[in-house]
């Protein structure tokens, strides 16, 4: 009984020691997956905690703004002339606009079609006027309308002043240095051709084309003389008058006194049968510069007196288109009589040492302000 006990106790351990083993066993076994995947979970959680985030994208590095030009009183200076300059050519071209345009009847052979506006760009101005120009008139490389002639057809049309000038009936206009000289090639055959130009413009960042009709007026350039001389000049083709006569003048009806006694003698051909025009043409060159040389204005620069006769003409012909333009004319004389005492003739550069003889002038003077009041009373044409 014993010994069956001890082998029965002996096969019961055996048993139990072997199903607790397999049992252990399998428990271990069925418990090695959970544990890599917890170890696998760590080790994932681990690598996460410890990669660096991946780089935030580049943020694009504006560059610097360009500095502003140091304004020197050079520059202040090129300014400042500048603005003195563009309006001294406006109210030039204003007051110059109805003489030029009602006047085709007596300019003769002078007259032809024009569009009626001038333009420059930045290069129109030379050195450090380049600059003072885009600064204070806002040009830059493309020609920009400059001027408009009041009673033109570009003025009609809607041209205004600060247009850009893109393109003429189709053909792209020049921009850059010497654009001016090279426009003038492409408007001279369209205007003398053709009735109305189709002009391209830009303004206020807008494109539009505008139907610019011809004009026929007297063809004589008008230029400011950038000179404090008091004087003005008539070469054939061109009339400049300086700073120092619109000064004189103060007026706008003073300064169409000048003005218009220069077209008449344009008109009537005085610079050509004096054989004056290559020394007058110098002296426009000269004084139509942002900086003349003002050793060039010293004396009379090479110009001959007008003779009497040819004063008394000009001042003839001048009172009728000063009249026709819609100028008072009863001043006319007085006007001349105040330069003559101020600045006589012994001044070299001034305008009596080229047109003398006062006293002739003046009894003709009072002969014409009386026949063109007299007609004009009759309601007659205003002719000579």
């Amino acid at each position: 009984m014993a010994g069956t006990a001890v082998r029965s106790t002996s096969s019961h351990h055996g048993a139990n020691h072997g199903a607790n083993h397999g049992a252990n066993h399998g428990a271990i076994a069925r418990s090695a997956p959970s544990a890599l995947a917890a170890l696998a979970v760590a080790a994932l959680l681990s690598a996460c905690a410890t990669t660096a985030p991946p780089p935030a994208p580049p943020v694009a590095v504006q560059p610097p703004p360009p500095e502003a030009p140091l304004v020197t009183p050079r520059m202040l200076a090129a300014r400042e002339t500048l603005q003195t300059m563009a309006a001294l050519q406006d109210r030039l071209y204003r007051v110059a606009a109805p003489l030029l345009i009602n006047n085709v009847e007596l300019c003769r052979t002078q007259a032809r079609g024009l569009l009626g506006f001038t333009a420059k760009n930045k290069w129109s101005y030379p050195g450090e006027y380049a600059d003072a120009a885009a600064a204070v008139l806002g040009y830059d490389d493309t020609l920009q309308v400059s001027g408009v002639l009041a009673g033109s057809g570009a003025a009609r049309a809607g041209l205004r002043k600060g247009d850009d000038l893109i393109a003429a009936d189709g053909r792209q206009l020049p921009t850059g240095r010497g654009a001016e000289t090279q426009a003038a090639a492409v408007f001279g055959p369209l205007v003398s051709s053709r009735s109305q130009l189709s002009m391209t413009i830009s303004r206020n960042g807008t494109t539009q084309v505008l139907k610019v009709p011809v004009t026929r007026a007297c063809a004589i350039r008008v230029d400011l003389g950038n000179a404090d001389n008091i004087n003005s000049y008539a070469d054939g083709g061109r009339v400049a008058v300086t700073r120092g006569m619109i000064n004189f003048a103060r007026s706008d009806e003073a300064i169409a006194y000048v003005l218009a006694k220069d077209i008449a003698h344009t008109v009537l051909g005085h610079p050509v049968s004096l054989r004056n025009t290559g020394s007058i043409a110098s002296i426009i060159d000269n004084v139509s510069r942002v900086q003349p040389d003002q050793s060039l204005l010293i004396g009379s620069g090479g110009v001959k007196p007008v003779p009497g006769e040819m004063e008394v003409a000009a001042d003839t012909l001048a009172l009728y288109m000063l009249a026709r333009a819609g100028y008072g004319i009863e001043r006319y004389k007085s006007f001349w009589q105040r330069l003559a005492a101020q600045y006589p003739s012994t001044v070299l550069n001034g305008y009596m040492a080229v047109h003398p003889n006062l006293a002739p002038r003046l009894a003709a003077i009072d002969r014409t302000v009386a026949e063109v009041k007299a007609k004009q009373a009759k309601n007659k044409a205003l002719v000579p």
